[in-house]
């Protein structure tokens, strides 16, 4: 009997995109999908262990004003959970350890980089080795951008695709590594699992392909499981042909290209024994 799938969606605190990531985890096949408010972890009435597939959606949590997710990084590092000792961060941390899926787009993409869930190396969890900083256009981005899947990458989420077309609307997008020997490691390891590109797939180092300026055109960065992945590109907000700005005027299927990165991770789940 096929593995049942039982997604969760984080709410609250300034994110605004959890009803289209629900809908895409909906449209994907999940069984069970989620919206829960990250209070309700904090006051232990939904617990991470009861799902296993996590989804951190975009948004600006608590107004990105310490820098983007940095004060949501701090509350899942800090706060414990109502009436326990742990922390949220340990649930979390045990969430991974037992195989499971966590997706971050945008906003969930600078959350994950914070808690230093990604990239991770050796499972270091917990320690930030990158960051997700200003565009170096010095404003907010709005737009649609081609990316360039690395068929090296152990990313779960990206098989069997190869340049996508997706959106991206963000103030800090542009992804700097800790360090030259940071980036060596993530390029040996082939944990960046997108870049941007011109539309022949070629990465892009210039605006606005790069809408952001990102190291080596890198959009979307997992960790050596493959499980963990975060991305600045929106795939929740391309799930139907009429999402596409060019809809009315070119011939496109009826599925979404943001589907396939919530379709694999169903897929897989449904696949393995946790």
């Amino acid at each position: 009997m096929p593995r049942k799938v039982r997604a969760i969606v984080l709410t609250g605190n300034g994110a605004n995109c959890e009803m289209e990531m629900a809908q895409a985890c909906k449209l994907s096949g999940a069984d069970v999908v989620d919206i829960a408010h990250i209070s309700e972890l904090l006051y232990g009435e939904k617990r991470l262990d009861n799902y296993s597939f996590l989804n951190l959606p975009g948004g600006f949590l608590d107004g990105d004003d310490l820098g983007s997710a940095k004060a949501g990084a701090n509350r899942f590092l800090h706060a414990p959970i109502k009436d326990h000792k742990e922390m949220l961060f340990a649930q979390l941390i045990e969430f991974i350890n037992a195989g499971k899926l966590i997706l971050g787009v945008c906003n969930g993409f600078q959350l994950m980089i914070k808690l230093g869930l990604l990239p991770a190396f050796d499972r270091s969890y917990g320690k930030q080795s990158a960051t997700l900083t200003y565009n170096d256009s010095g404003r907010f981005e709005d737009r649609w951008v081609y990316l360039k899947t690395n068929r090296q990458s152990p990313c779960i989420y990206t098989r069997d695709t190869d340049i996508l077309y997706l959106p991206v609307r963000h103030g800090e997008g542009k992804f700097i590594p800790d360090g030259s020997s940071i980036l060596q490691q993530i390029e040996k390891k082939n944990l960046f699992a997108l870049q941007y590109c011109q539309k022949d797939g070629r990465p892009a180092g210039d605006y606005p392909a790069n809408p952001n300026g990102s190291i080596n055109a890198i959009a979307g960065v997992c960790n050596e499981s493959g499980r963990l992945f975060g991305l600045m590109p929106h795939p929740e907000a391309y799930l139907c042909r009429t999402n596409h700005p060019r809809w009315t005027r070119e011939k496109l299927p009826e599925d979404g290209q943001g589907l396939i990165i919530f379709r694999n991770a169903i897929n897989f789940i449904r696949s393995k024994e946790f």
